[in-house]
């Protein structure tokens, strides 16, 4: 009996032994580990803190709009930033918010460059389907159009663009041929509707006149249509103008003053009876 008492206390003593070299080492192990990171995370914080991770200058910023790079000049209007600072202070999804505000940008990306420190941005610009104005000198449908100095830019989805800030970032864009003359906060509301319908229309329209919201006049290559207010019946109205492109076989184009379509089911041409007497008379 007294073997056996011997031999479980040296086993025991064995045991505890062991137990404690095991705690001994899980502590020397996290006394390591917490030593290695804060040695990490100081080096990152020093790292960070060196002169070269600043932003200097306009220079060290890219932004890319499709296969096109803007110039210093250009990215110091579209983003506004103060210098020096941290790159590592720059918030990139801010900056990225900031740059969808404006009305040019439809869609952006940020991102941080470590080598050279700067930032790369991708920008998707807005795309000006018309060129907007307010009025017009020569009200009506003119047969010399003279086409006011442009308010701004419309994109499909009736975005006003700013002009004068869209061609400074594309000073080489050509501007789109479609006018629309009038009020855009009347005729915003129903600008997607009536883009959509005279874009996919096989009848060119240059101008479109919102000035008198009870009469939308297109100005075509078939001459000036009236659609009346307007309506859902817009679409239609655009499709029996592209069935209207044969006109020009039957009538003199110069005799017709405008076409009504603000019946699409019964269209009327109006012609200048002036003209139609005068060519009568020289018969």
């Amino acid at each position: 009996m007294a073997g056996m008492v011997s031999v479980s206390r040296t086993v025991l003593q064995v045991r505890r032994h062991k137990l404690r070299r095991q705690r001994q080492m899980k502590i020397i192990q996290v006394i390591l580990r917490t030593f290695a990171v804060s040695s990490l995370l100081g080096g990152l914080l020093w790292v960070a803190s060196q002169p070269m991770w600043v932003l200097k200058t306009p220079k060290q910023i890219e932004i890319k709009s499709g296969d096109r790079s803007l110039s210093p000049e250009a990215i110091q209007k579209v983003l506004v930033l103060s210098y020096p600072q941290s790159l590592w202070r720059i918030e990139p999804r801010q900056i990225a918010e900031s740059l969808i505000k404006q009305p040019i940008i439809a869609k952006a990306s940020v991102n941080r460059r470590l080598f050279p420190p700067g930032l790369i941005i991708d920008i998707q610009e807005r795309v000006p389907v018309a060129i907007a104005q307010t009025h017009q000198d020569q009200l009506t449908h003119p047969r010399d159009t003279n086409i006011a100095s442009s308010t701004g830019l419309l994109d499909a989805n009736g975005i006003w663009i700013n002009q004068e800030k869209y061609t400074s970032l594309n000073p080489t864009v050509k501007l789109p041929s479609l006018v629309v003359i009038g009020s855009f906060e009347q005729y915003r509301s129903y600008w997607n509707q009536l883009y959509q319908s005279v874009s996919q229309s096989s009848v060119k329209v240059t101008l479109i006149d919102c000035q008198d919201l009870t009469n939308i006049i297109l100005k075509t290559e078939l001459g000036y249509v009236h659609l009346g207010a307007a309506s859902p019946k817009i679409s239609e109205q655009i499709k029996v103008l592209a069935q209207m492109s044969h006109l020009p076989t039957q009538l003199n184009p110069n005799q017709i003053e405008y076409i009504d379509l603000k019946n699409p089911e019964s269209p009327i041409v109006q012609m200048n009876q002036n003209l139609v007497k005068s060519n009568s008379q020289s018969r």
